[in-house]
């Protein structure tokens, strides 16, 4: 897994990501970035990568989870 910024052009990225969410009401906003993190898993598509990631980001909301 990698822990280190990995992404190309960050701010644009940023800009896009909030750029693709506006106009939409929470729930739509809610699906769009189910929907992402889907196609994002799909392109990893290593389950143990996939499940270290679902793991940290977890951990980094609450450590004692």
């Amino acid at each position: 897994m990698k822990i280190h910024p990995n992404i190309s052009e960050p701010d644009s990225f940023y800009a896009a990501l909030v750029d693709v969410h506006h106009g939409l009401r929470s729930g739509e906003s809610a699906e769009l970035n189910a929907r992402l993190l889907f196609l994002l898993a799909n392109q990893i598509g290593d389950h143990d990568v996939l499940l270290a990631c679902l793991h940290a980001a977890r951990n980094f909301l609450s450590p004692h989870h």
